[in-house]
């Protein structure tokens, strides 16, 4: 049976009619859902460009108009509406591309709710395909919507998970269907999409969004941003998620200006293609979390750099994670002779539950920055008249002022009371852009998004779960309530990781471990302290601490920065026998006396020789230009892969799986982008689960390379499964 839309004690969303300087003809209110967005669009620019997509980030694959866009959501919409399943949930799986939006807009178009989310590169892409599972598993689609190129992964992915009565392709679709298309009766109040919240592979919550939702915050987006028809779009970010799917996706829709688009895969393999299609297409806005702009200071030259022209870029956006001066800083100072303008960074804050955008700063200046007392921080409170002691200030950059539309009160999360001006709290949204709920559960539905204060009763309020506090009108993010945590612009939740732990190794106590981060570096990196069970104190810890950095890069795709391995009792726990994490986290930070052994990545690479620390080169392996040496090709890889973990490669065993040195989804997308360049071999992205080991990749890139060895059997049965 199909789960029911949650519903709410809420004030309806407003409709377009309430949202001035569109560029559309909203004086009749004739315009309240997408279909009517797109069907405007095409008829006032019709020929003109919407869509560019880069297929490598770098080669144009295809192009799409805004009459394009409407005549393939016809067709798409016109399929559905003939399959019959109108008011169901259609779970997309889509490569990087435009078939994507095509599918879309074709679910707007025929009242079928769209469900996107990230498809599996391969069948044994385990934390992909755990998560598809867990969203089919609360979704319940009934219709699934895919490419001819991907189907077979996707039938495996959703098989035996739930009775899904129709896969269907759409990229061999006729357009000549788009005249079948009946329009359906929509509103703005009709669900658009299930928004599924990232990283939680057990308990994936879908955020319900209205066609009014997202035509508001896109109104908000444009305000904000100052879009108009001369902006112009470059996107890596992916279309799954809020950041990607709005503000790459609909917004250059809505406000009618083109976009270029590119998979996050062909960001991450060489950033720099990034600033490189901002310059070749002269881009205006475009932007990412912090990561991003950490990743293209750190992986390119002065060389490359030369040949870029960022002068055109006015809004460079910053979100999805507490906006970090430092990255600022560094990203302008290494790009200000690419006619990069630090008054272009625009930091914002927003979540999926609010649509996206919440807040955002002055498109007139850069975002303001005060200087805090580090030690009031610790106790929720704003101490900015102090006398700091040499580098002890801490200085925060603002997520801007709340949008029109959205309020913004802190809140105190434990009495529900309005927190003074200099205490520090829960940031409550309320506002049209706020989501409908969860969908299908009323239970985490009431308690997030029916947040009231204790003594007016004012509200309902969404109840954000992140920390923070208003200073000047401004809006500073400090961090988060609940244990979500935040790694490379990723959400991941530590029960999770912490399962993934303690399923590790027979020798781990179950319950007994807690999963935090720590900031490295302005950076946050993945910690984890387990105990031992009695049993095994006497185990082999190496073994264990493998295993779960193997586990863990399996199945959550991180790298932990250190694994501590404790005592039994060492663990904080509640009286109800809860983790107590954040008294943990105080522990490690602390010294966690006496443990039975850890793993560090300071510590290693403190103690690995200098010349297995660095990146190698061709001059590292006395052979690695002979076309046939498969053996000088593993050597290589060994020596890389060293140098990206901190392992000293004498411990590297070439036939164990890269996932047992716990590899994080970064770092092998930085080691494949090296391999293809070391050998001149092209490497798809699913390389690391075809070919799992340093010894079954050396032989792919042999063969690849004409390499006279046959390959081993057994190396070949592994890499095929």
């Amino acid at each position: 049976m199909a789960k029911r839309q949650p519903r709410l004690d809420r004030t309806t969303p407003r409709g377009p009619d309430d949202v001035a300087g569109t560029g559309l003809n909203l004086s009749d209110q004739s315009v309240t859902t997408w279909p009517d967005v797109v069907g405007q669009r095409a008829a006032a620019q019709g020929e003109e460009l919407l869509y560019r997509f880069l297929i490598d980030g770098e080669q144009e694959q295809a192009c799409m108009t805004y009459g394009q866009l409407d005549r393939r959501a016809r067709a798409v919409g016109a399929l559905l509406q003939e399959v019959g399943v109108a008011g169901e949930r259609a779970l997309l799986l889509y490569p990087a591309g435009l078939e994507f939006i095509a599918a879309l807009f074709g679910c707007m178009y025929s009242g079928v709710i769209a469900v996107p989310t990230f498809p599996p590169n391969s069948v044994r892409h385990v934390r992909a395909l755990e998560r598809v599972a867990a969203i089919v598993t609360d979704a319940r689609p009934g219709i699934v919507l895919t490419t001819s190129g991907i189907r077979a992964i996707v039938e495996a992915a959703v098989k035996d998970r739930v009775a899904v009565d129709h896969i269907l392709t759409t990229d061999g679709l006729d357009d000549a269907l788009a005249d079948r298309w009946d329009r359906p009766e929509l509103t703005g109040e009709t669900v658009a999409c299930l928004q599924y919240t990232s990283g939680s592979t057990a308990s994936p919550k879908g955020v319900v969004l209205s066609h009014a939702n997202l035509l508001h915050n896109s109104a908000i987006i444009q305000d904000g941003f100052g879009h108009s028809a001369d902006s112009r779009g470059v996107i890596w970010v992916p279309p799954y998620h809020d950041m990607g799917l709005i503000g790459g996706v609909l917004q250059p829709l809505y406000v009618g200006f083109p976009v270029t688009l590119m998979s996050p895969t062909a960001f991450l393999q060489r950033p720099i293609r990034w600033l490189e299609a901002v310059t070749r297409y002269g881009g205006t806005t475009s932007g990412g979390p912090n990561f991003a702009y950490e990743l293209c200071v750190d992986k390119t030259t002065d060389a490359q750099r030369t040949g870029l022209d960022l002068s055109t870029w006015t809004v460079a956006f910053n979100g999805a994670e507490v906006v970090h001066h430092e990255t600022l800083e560094k990203f302008a100072r290494a790009f200000e002779t690419c006619g990069f303008r630090r008054r272009a960074f625009y930091s914002c804050y927003g979540l999926a539950e609010a649509t996206l955008m919440v807040s955002g700063c002055d498109l007139s200046s850069e975002p303001v920055r005060i200087d805090v007392d580090p030690s009031g921080l610790e106790s929720h409170r704003v101490v900015t008249r102090f006398s700091p002691r040499e580098g002890s200030a801490r200085t925060l950059a603002s997520s801007g002022r709340p949008r029109e539309g959205q309020a913004v009160r802190i809140v105190d999360p434990q009495t529900c009371r309005p927190c003074p001006p200099d205490a520090i709290g829960e940031l409550w949204v309320a506002g049209h852009s706020v989501a409908l709920g969860y969908w299908g559960n009323e239970q985490e539905t009431a308690q997030a998004f029916n947040g009231r204060l204790v003594d007016s009763e004012e509200g309902p309020y969404l109840r954000t779960g992140d920390l923070g506090f208003l200073h000047g009108g401004e809006l500073f993010v400090t961090g988060r309530l609940k244990d979500l945590l935040v790694i490379h612009g990723a959400n991941h939740y530590p029960q999770d990781i912490e399962r993934t732990v303690q399923e590790s190794h027979e020798g781990l106590a179950p319950g007994r471990g807690a999963v935090f981060s720590v900031d490295v570096d302005q950076q946050e990196q993945l910690v984890i302290v387990q105990e031992v069970a009695r049993t095994h104190r006497r185990a082999n810890a190496d073994t264990i601490l493998a295993g779960i950095r193997e586990a863990v890069s399996k199945h959550h795709e991180l790298m932990p920065h250190a694994v501590v391995l404790a005592g039994p009792g060492q663990v904080p726990m509640t009286s109800s026998g809860k983790v107590q994490r954040r008294e943990c986290r105080g522990m490690f930070l602390a010294g966690i006396d006496d443990p039975i052994a850890c793993w560090t990545q300071d510590q290693i690479h403190a103690q690995a020789p200098d010349e297995q620390n660095a990146t190698p080169t061709t001059s590292d392996v006395s052979d690695a230009s002979d076309p046939a040496g498969v053996a000088c090709i593993e050597k290589w890889l060994v020596a890389r892969l060293s140098a990206a973990i901190g392992i000293p490669g004498d411990q590297i065993d070439p036939n164990e799986p890269f996932a047992r040195y716990g590899l994080d989804s970064i770092s092998a997308v930085e080691i494949a982008m090296d391999t293809m360049s070391q050998f001149a071999v092209e490497l798809g992205p699913r390389i690391f689960w075809d070919y799992p080991s340093p010894s079954a990749l050396a032989r792919h890139v042999g063969e690849l390379r004409g390499s006279s060895d046959p390959p081993v059997d057994t190396l070949t049965q592994q890499a095929n499964g």
